[in-house]
């Protein structure tokens, strides 16, 4: 299994937070006052806390960020299953964001599952 490394999680979670922000401008207002904001806040904790919990001193420590950062995975899903299911987001905009969470999810998993605390 080829080693996980906290740098190519993190860019992972910036490009899926980065899809987020540049379609946020296609949505009307009413998306982007109900979901909009949310998704983006979700989006952008991802690698937030992967950097906060790098920066830490004790793996548990570590290892609790990334859980959050897991956590805002599963939340930011949630807001584009919504927006799928709405119509809002596209077949061809929800198979990107599809491809960057099956990269995602899994690397980042492993990536929690080899912190030891």
């Amino acid at each position: 299994m080829k080693r996980v490394h906290e740098l190519d999680v993190y860019k992972l979670s910036e490009e899926l937070s980065d899809l987020v922000w540049h379609d946020f401008d296609k949505w009307n207002k009413k998306v982007q006052n109900t979901i909009g904001y949310q998704i983006i806040r979700a989006s952008d904790s991802i690698a937030a806390n992967i950097a906060e919990g790098y920066g830490r001193y004790t793996p548990a420590d570590r290892k609790r960020f990334y859980l959050y950062s897991r956590g805002s995975l599963k939340e930011t899903k949630s807001w584009l299953r919504k927006l799928i299911r709405r119509k809002v987001i596209n077949k061809s905009d929800a198979s990107k964001y599809q491809i960057a969470i099956e990269e995602l999810g899994p690397k980042l998993n492993a990536f929690i599952n080899k912190t030891k605390i």
